[in-house]
């Protein structure tokens, strides 16, 4: 009786050594990387195409999770996935800006994510909407 209650007593000793060992929370984290952060449309026609498409990519070790996307006016709209990036995987912010208004373009996109190091970034997209009938500068 002596063994059985010793034996039971030391079985979970011995499948410890089975168990996969857990990744330390702190080692896991996710990190976006944008090539670039600046787009100049230059010169585009009234009403013409003012979109562009930021990629990014995870260069961290956890999901990525874009939170929010907001723009420092209503005449710039940016859109993205809400569903996380893996890591080593890319993503996509897109920017459209109404291009129904005549003059420069100078807008800010505020990305904000789960990244460790750089939670919130930045996007600024410029150029110039030419009057209506105009020849943009080639």
């Amino acid at each position: 009786m002596k063994k059985f209650f010793l034996s039971a007593a030391l079985m979970p000793l011995a499948f410890a050594g089975f168990a996969q060992t857990e990744v330390p929370k702190d080692s896991l984290y996710a990190e976006i990387y944008f090539a670039e952060t600046t787009h100049n449309f230059g010169a585009i026609e009234y009403r013409g195409n003012a979109t562009y498409e930021f990629q990014f990519s995870n260069t961290g070790t956890d999901a990525l999770r874009i939170t929010n996307a907001t723009s420092t006016c209503g005449c710039t709209v940016p859109t993205y996935s809400k569903e996380p990036i893996v890591p080593g995987g890319n993503g996509i912010i897109t920017v459209k800006y109404d291009s129904s208004r005549q003059g420069a373009i100078d807008k800010w996109i505020t990305v904000t994510s789960n990244a460790k190091a750089n939670p919130s970034v930045r996007l600024h997209i410029t150029g110039e909407v030419k009057a209506p009938g105009a020849t943009p500068a080639k």
